[in-house]
């Protein structure tokens, strides 16, 4: 009998995500200095619904609070929206931190 080959991908996107409310420039060698709103957020990337025109396999580098600068690659993009996958997973103390300031805040 057959057996699934595990998906590397899947195994990926079933990384929690946390929503997030967080405006950035993103520098990227086809686009400068772009403007950026992040809308989720986990350890290995982010999700942005502004997407100025990045296509999959570009990347860009930005600055986050805690973290500092850091790279990402443009995995998938969807009408308005793309995704993006940290250079390298964020640490959990400095995630942690990360989400107290760019988390919607609760009224």
């Amino acid at each position: 009998m057959a057996q699934a080959v595990p998906n590397p991908d899947l195994d990926f996107r079933m990384a929690a995500r946390h929503r997030a409310n967080h405006t950035v420039i993103a520098e990227s060698k086809l686009r400068g200095d772009t403007q950026i709103h992040i809308i989720n957020v986990s350890a290995h990337g982010f999700m942005i619904d502004d997407n100025p025109g990045f296509e999959g396999g570009e990347r860009v580098e930005l600055r986050l609070p805690v973290i500092g600068r850091i790279e990402a690659l443009v995995i998938w993009t969807s009408d308005n929206r793309a995704g993006f996958q940290f250079e390298r997973v964020l640490r959990l103390p400095h995630f942690v931190e990360l989400l107290k300031i760019i988390s919607p805040k609760l009224r």
